[in-house]
């Protein structure tokens, strides 16, 4: 993902689902967060009600409920995602600019330790099948893998691209998008080999990525405006979907059976999973201009954005951000 500079089975059948009206997202709250620097990923632990946001230097942490600033990871220089490992009451941070992983107790948010990875980690995973860390070094095209419960590397993964988003399907795969392949790698979490790589046309650029490990489907939001299905028993791109611009996250609610968007271009585009690879957009969000990060909380179906204010452009440059105007926006029916 790219960060912004301050100045955040289909179901073969049809998927049992919370009723779902049109235009039924709206703004519930959006909180202040102080500091500069960049944002990039975001993650939502469930259980513990936490929200967990990149933030430059730093990772702000979030009450998933009332969006109120609680703490921060510090000494995460360049972060970029943050990975959850509830069972061993740890998390990670892939740390851009340094090429390392900072390890961080869950519940004091106190660091424990570091890893080194391949260049520029970007996004980073836990796999509670193989109970593995996968860091996905964009610059380094490859994969570092550490393990969760002692934090030692364990081995490291040519890719053969560029890797921006991953998951897991729990079952002892994980799936990475190649941005500049514009494919889907899947991997052998155990044997930490590549397995196979799949096109995404006419998908272009891949970015953000969610999964339906019932349905066995991967939702894959593309740069080329394109909203990419593809099954991950035969690797076929099976839908497509028409998404705003400047995507760079994707998420799926197994609940609702909605699929979400977020773009550049501050729309979030909602889809609901009908089954049979059949697809109906529910909803476009309008969110704000750069707000293309995002996380999904599945118990209240919630999802927060990070956002900044933007003065207009002069001279045509681009624009310059308002000071003090970061900010998590969570939004719910």
């Amino acid at each position: 993902m790219r960060c912004f500079f301050t100045v955040v089975c289909l179901v073969v059948t049809a998927v049992p689902a919370i009723a779902v009206e049109p235009k039924s997202y709206k703004l519930i709250k959006s909180t202040p967060v102080p500091g500069a620097g960049s944002w990039d990923y975001l993650i939502v632990d469930t259980s513990a009600r936490r929200v967990y946001v990149s933030h430059g230097t730093q990772v702000d942490v979030l009450d998933a409920d009332s969006c109120e600033w609680k703490g921060k990871i510090a000494d995460t220089p360049g972060v970029h995602g943050i990975a959850l490992a509830p069972e061993f009451g740890r998390g990670f941070t892939s740390n851009g600019r340094s090429s390392t992983v900072t390890i961080f107790d869950l519940k004091t948010l106190k660091t424990l330790g570091s890893a080194e990875t391949g260049q520029g980690p970007d996004s980073i995973i836990y796999d509670p099948a193989t109970k593995r860390v996968f860091a996905f070094n964009g610059r380094g095209k490859s994969s570092t893998v550490i393990d969760a419960a002692g934090g030692k590397v364990v081995g490291t993964i040519d890719l053969g691209g560029q890797p921006e988003f991953a998951v897991s399907d729990e079952a002892g795969h994980v799936f990475v998008n190649l941005e500049d392949k514009n494919a889907v790698v899947k991997l052998d979490a155990k044997k930490m080999t590549v397995l196979e790589t799949w096109p995404l046309a006419p998908g272009a650029t891949p970015t953000g990525m969610a999964m339906d490990r019932k349905a066995h489907r991967l939702y894959v939001g593309c740069r080329s405006k394109h909203l990419v299905v593809v099954n991950v028993e035969t690797g076929k791109v099976v839908a497509t979907q028409p998404i705003g611009a400047g995507v760079d996250a994707t998420a799926f609610d197994p609940e609702t059976g909605l699929i979400y968007a977020s773009c550049g271009d501050g729309t979030v585009s909602i889809f609901h999973a009908d089954g049979s690879d059949k697809y109906s957009l529910v909803e476009t969000l309008k969110t704000k201009p750069r707000s293309k990060t995002m996380a999904l909380d599945p118990k209240t179906h919630r999802i927060f954005l990070p956002a900044m204010d933007y003065m207009p452009a002069s001279g045509g440059g681009r624009p310059r951000p308002v000071p003090n105007s970061f900010a998590v926006m969570m939004f719910g029916n």
